[in-house]
């Protein structure tokens, strides 16, 4: 299925008038503030968060998995539901494949199927926390930390498949997440444990191509629940250091304990120039694999306004954006739709703080004050401007009213089927 210009138009014009009167309302407010609207939408209109090929199916627990079928069985499947994405709200660009749950058996015809949708490759992401079928060594008890070294071979060497998939497709970034870690005291030695880990990522790191980026994710328990290797952003950073330049850290919203300081960590890691990209989603507990925003909304906010005055104060280089939420109760297609509205929100938001009067109130100890700046860029309905600026790139002014009124959930599942359930997961 593919949606057409004539379609997204269409469903436009049920909504035009009424977008109109807000945005006009909005933009005259807004210019009286000082705010140069237009600068504020070519920015929202640039920024494209890249979709995982994993999250287009339903996803689950241990307990259960409950499909709605129509889902993507294949690789070009998935593909083809970007594109439906892209097209709706003109903000997803971009697909991050999975591997080996997403290897093409032709690239050209795989690459051709993205350029059909206007969509291209985002980072390539390892899996060494599953055994494949017919794999030689298990990771039962780790992969680039293991203690027996044929255990880490085999896992560099995938990751090192992994970069050479990535080449093919024009993909410019590997993003390393690692299972690896104990349930019980005395399980490894934490510090060889560390060791294994730095000296197998040097490994990787001699086949990053030179304007390739090598993500690091961080994670403080699950699958283990007494230690993980790279437990949180400090090893991490650690980690990107010893390496060298190609290596930053990934931060995934959800990979925190209950209650951190996700925007200290945004702040620190910009100033260093390690901050390589970002995760998306949303918890309540732990990785809880939410919808963006659907939780902590003020949160995303607050990571946005570092990450603006970072972009203004530091020279950390561009970031690599994706969305890594999986849920088993929402049509996936919904809640990634959802999902970017709620981070583009918090970014135009977070470009509404008048960041020289938060410095002056910062600098004279003005805590009211400094809040008071805040929560009126916060509280400002910014939604539609939003819609402003997908409409303007040709997308959809209300991408879930349009993709419920064009039935795609209903025609996919015409296409593919109501068994039709994700590969890979």
């Amino acid at each position: 299925m593919k949606l057409t210009s004539d379609q997204i138009q269409d469903q436009n014009l049920l909504k035009l008038s009424e977008h109109a009167r807000n945005f006009e309302f909005l933009a005259t407010s807004l210019d009286k503030k000082g705010y140069k609207v237009e600068e504020l939408i070519s920015k929202l209109q640039a920024l494209q968060i890249a979709i995982p090929s994993w999250a287009l199916g339903t996803g689950g627990t241990r307990f259960g998995r409950f499909s709605g079928g129509g889902e993507p069985a294949t690789l070009i499947q998935k593909i083809q539901d970007v594109g439906i994405l892209h097209a709706l709200n003109q903000s997803s660009n971009a697909v991050s494949l999975h591997i080996p749950w997403d290897i093409p058996n032709d690239y050209q015809s795989i690459k051709e199927s993205a350029s059909e949708v206007g969509i291209g490759f985002d980072a390539v992401n390892s899996n060494t926390f599953q055994d494949q079928t017919n794999q030689v060594q298990s990771y039962k008890f780790g992969s680039l930390a293991n203690s027996e070294s044929a255990v880490r071979e085999l896992a560099v060497e995938h990751n090192k498949q992994v970069i050479e998939i990535g080449e093919k497709l024009g993909s410019k970034a590997l993003t390393v997440w690692l299972a690896d870690g104990s349930s019980f005291p005395g399980q490894h030695s934490l510090r060889k444990s560390l060791e294994n880990t730095h000296l197998s990522l040097q490994e990787i790191y001699k086949d990053v191509p030179e304007d390739w980026k090598l993500l690091i994710e961080y994670k403080p328990y699950e699958p283990y629940f007494y230690s993980t290797v790279i437990q949180d952003w400090g090893t991490s950073f650690l980690l990107a250091n010893k390496l060298g330049k190609k290596a930053y850290t990934l931060v995934d919203l959800g990979h925190h304990l209950p209650n951190t300081n996700i925007e200290q960590i945004v702040a620190t890691l910009m100033t260093e120039g390690k901050l390589g990209g970002f995760h998306f989603n949303d918890s309540k507990y732990g990785d809880d694999d939410l919808t963006v925003g659907s939780i902590k909304p003020y949160q995303l906010f607050l990571i946005f306004q570092e990450l603006v005055k970072g972009f203004e104060e530091t020279n950390n280089p561009p970031l690599s954006w994706m969305i890594d939420a999986s849920h088993n109760l929402k049509d996936p297609m919904e809640d990634l739709i959802q999902s970017v509205q709620a981070i583009k929100l918090a970014y135009a938001q977070a470009l509404l703080v008048d960041s020289k009067s938060l410095e002056a109130a910062q600098e004279t100890h003005d805590v009211t004050g400094a809040q008071e700046i805040l929560q009126d860029a916060y509280r400002t309905d910014l939604r539609p401007l939003l819609a402003e600026a997908i409409r303007r790139s040709g997308g959809a002014i209300d991408p879930i009213g349009s993709f419920r009124n064009l039935k795609v959930r209903e025609s996919l599942i015409n296409e593919r089927g109501l068994k039709s359930v994700a590969s890979g997961l």
